[in-house]
C-alpha cells in the first residue's frame, strides 16, 4: 500500500547516467552509479528494484509474426525493450530510471536514458 505521505512526481525527462565501472554490453546495461537531471548530479546510494520491459511500442508492435513476437516478448528482440531502475537518491527520495533500447530522437540506436518518476518519502 503507498505511503499517503509520500509525494510522486512524473518527470519523463532524458538524463545522463555514469558508472564507476561501466556495463560490458551497452543495450543490456546494469544500474548507474549516478545520473544528472536538469544540471544537477544525484549518486546512487541503493538499487531497491530492477525490471525488463520487452513489449514492442508504436510501429514496432504490429511488425512480427504472433510467433516471434510472442518470443520477443520474453527474451527481447533488436533495439526494442526497456531496462527499469528503482534507485535511493543520495538526497533520500526515490528514482525511477529507465534505459530504452529503441533510441528515439537521434540516437542513432544507442538507446536513451529517462528519469520517470520521483518520489519524496519526506516532503515536508
Amino acid at each position: 500500500m503507498p505511503d499517503p505521505h509520500e509525494t510522486t512526481t512524473y518527470v519523463g525527462e532524458p538524463i545522463e547516467v555514469a558508472w564507476d565501472k561501466p556495463p560490458m554490453l551497452s543495450k543490456r546495461p546494469s544500474c548507474p552509479d549516478r545520473f544528472t537531471w536538469d544540471g544537477t548530479t544525484i549518486g546512487v546510494t541503493d538499487l531497491l528494484e530492477e525490471w525488463r520491459d520487452y513489449r514492442r511500442r508504436g510501429k514496432m508492435a504490429s511488425n512480427m509474426r504472433p510467433a516471434h513476437a510472442a518470443r520477443a516478448k520474453i527474451k527481447g528482440s533488436r533495439g526494442v525493450g526497456r531496462f527499469y531502475f528503482r534507485v535511493l537518491g543520495e538526497d533520500g527520495r526515490i528514482y525511477d530510471l529507465y534505459f530504452d533500447r529503441a533510441g528515439k530522437d537521434g540516437a542513432r540506436g544507442r538507446g536513451i536514458w529517462f528519469l520517470d518518476r520521483v518520489s519524496d518519502p519526506n516532503p515536508d
